[in-house]
């Protein structure tokens, strides 16, 4: 990307969402802040009740957020009316869920299943085809242009419905568990089809999973935990298209904390366990960083504290 973008693709501001019932309230996201920027190839990643299937949901149109602010492309969700909700998901969204039968019209071949929701827009029949035909080239599946769900392995049929998914050239492709029911192999084809859409197609790219070990597939890996941001790791490297190979042996991966914007940040369990940091936590101005304590009080005074921790292993304990 060259020059400056004025707005990235996806920007949340502490996005709440509150799931009532007569007995009970869910917090399932708790001021979440997150931005991609456009042209992003990006993960967020998070165990069961993390909040990660909600935030997907608000971001495919498909739930609100209780407070808080979520622009996709430039469009605030909060608040949209049905109709804008419906535009917003033929026109600026594009989506692929786990289950391909979720994706694609079982009924339909390849190349009518891709030119359906260009249908619903009216584009013309001929550039529909043409389209349609192009894509499935780009993905790989121009040889099941022909055939039906059925026919195809599970790898086609997501590339097939990632296809879909572009039709109508989305600024943002969302994924959910895209690879959750294939094998290692079939699998890197589908992530390798997330990339041509990425760059061949320059689509935004939201891949949302439980799996951490797809950061070494993706530009950059948000970890996601109690309804709030956490953790995100980077790929360093030199070169410019992380394949999995690529990925392997020119790349790096450097994980950072998130700070939201009033200063609180989730110390990875790895952390904590290890240097005993619960409850509270001691600071310290140190040069070039922030040192993090843990709280020493109970066992030992104060005038103990520094030199005690230091002999603990040579190296602070910081972010």
């Amino acid at each position: 990307m060259s020059g400056i973008d004025p707005e990235p693709a996806i920007v949340c501001e502490q996005l709440v969402r509150i799931y009532k019932t007569d007995a009970l309230e869910v917090q399932a996201l708790q001021g979440l802040d997150l931005r991609v920027a456009a042209g992003e190839l990006t993960a967020l990643v998070g165990a069961s009740g993390s909040g990660k299937s909600t935030l997907l949901g608000i971001l495919a149109g498909l739930d609100a957020p209780t407070a808080g602010s979520v622009r996709v492309a430039g469009r605030e969700l909060a608040g949209l009316s049905h109709r804008d909700r419906l535009l917003y998901r033929r026109a600026t969204v594009g989506f692929v869920w786990q289950n391909p039968a979720s994706n694609l019209l079982p009924h339909l071949t390849a190349a009518q299943n891709v030119a359906l929701p260009m249908r619903l827009n009216r584009l013309r029949r001929t550039a529909r085809r043409e389209r349609a035909d192009a894509l499935l080239d780009s993905l790989g599946v121009a040889h099941c242009r022909d055939r039906i769900p059925a026919q195809m392995s599970g790898g086609e049929q997501q590339r097939t419905a990632i296809a879909t998914a572009l039709a109508n050239t989305p600024r943002v492709l969302l994924a959910d568990e895209p690879t959750g029911e294939l094998d290692s192999e079939t699998a890197e084809t589908v992530f390798e089809g997330l990339r041509t859409a990425n760059r061949e197609h320059g689509v935004t790219v939201l891949i949302v999973t439980h799996d951490a070990a797809i950061s070494g597939q993706v530009q950059r890996t948000v970890a996601i935990r109690d309804g709030r941001t956490s953790t995100e790791t980077l790929m360093r490297g030199a070169a410019a298209k992380p394949g999995a190979h690529a990925a392997a042996e020119a790349f790096r991966a450097v994980e950072y904390a998130v700070i939201d914007r009033v200063g609180r940040l989730q110390l990875p369990r790895e952390f904590t366990e290890v240097y005993g940091l619960r409850d509270r936590v001691r600071l310290t101005h140190e040069p070039g960083h922030v040192g993090v304590w843990p709280d020493l009080h109970e066992t030992q005074s104060p005038e103990q504290e520094p030199q005690d921790a230091n002999q603990d292993g040579g190296e602070n304990p910081h972010e």
